[in-house]
């Protein structure tokens, strides 16, 4: 499918892909500065955002979501940042249409299966009682009862459409729900990507671990590693001026 984006700059395509929950406005920062020097596309992925919702959320579906669109809007090949499940999106990409990717970041995410950790957070959003008058603080008090971390839940609660009477979810949660075994886990793809790629972790997040580097080298062999300290899993986020310390010198 055709993808939502946010387009923004002139120069070499820049793909920006956001993680689970997320959207394209998650990369505001980092693509206002990217776009600079380059066109910088982010994108709302499947079931997120202003994007279309489907049943399937497998990542070569999501990876094939987002060739369409690169090729639609005449940005491939590009340069392809990933985060999270994004990441995961953005690997799957380069290993099924390397042609697409000049360049891959992945961020804070490793070709494996994850406990199903995250799927207590669709549980509790969808939970929340959507009714007139619902406020954000009301949202957040239901989500409390389930997700003690009140950056978790604001980022969680950026979801809901206020505008909306009752509000609502811009998030395809039933389908989402449905399909989080497939996202916490990373397909056995074909090949390798032989492209240049950068792969950044957090320095106080558990997402990448030592025993992740070899499965990355076996599918990325030209793979980097880079920690961009003091931060947990949502990197650009946390420290925008220690992620683009990485990632300007390796678009350039």
């Amino acid at each position: 499918m055709r993808l939502n984006l946010v387009e923004a700059g002139d120069g070499p395509p820049v793909i920006l892909l956001h993680g689970l929950f997320g959207a394209a406005q998650n990369w505001g920062a980092v693509q206002r500065h990217l776009a600079a020097r380059h066109r910088v596309l982010a994108l709302d992925l499947r079931n997120h955002g202003a994007s279309r919702r489907a049943a399937a959320m497998d990542y070569p579906a999501m990876a094939q979501d987002v060739a369409e669109t690169m090729q639609a809007m005449g940005a491939a090949p590009a340069a392809v940042i990933g985060h999270s499940m994004g990441g995961k999106v953005a690997m799957a990409l380069a290993l099924t249409a390397p042609q697409h990717v000049s360049r891959l970041v992945v961020v804070d995410i490793a070709p494996v299966t994850y406990p199903p950790a995250l799927r207590a957070y669709v549980e509790a959003m969808q939970a929340v009682p959507l009714q007139s008058g619902l406020t954000r603080r009301d949202a957040d008090a239901a989500l409390a009862t389930v997700i003690p971390e009140a950056s978790i839940r604001a980022f969680l609660v950026q979801n809901l459409r206020m505008q909306d009477d009752p509000p609502s979810w811009r998030l395809g949660l039933a389908e989402i729900g449905a399909a989080m075994p497939v996202i916490e886990s990373f397909p056995e793809l074909p090949g390798r990507y032989e492209g240049e790629t950068l792969v950044i972790n957090g320095e106080r997040s558990g997402y990448i671990r030592p025993e992740s580097h070899p499965r990355f080298q076996a599918l990325f062999p030209a793979a980097r590693f880079a920690t961009v300290p003091g931060v947990g899993h949502w990197v650009h986020a946390e420290n925008p001026s220690g992620f683009l310390g990485l990632v300007d010198p390796f678009l350039d």
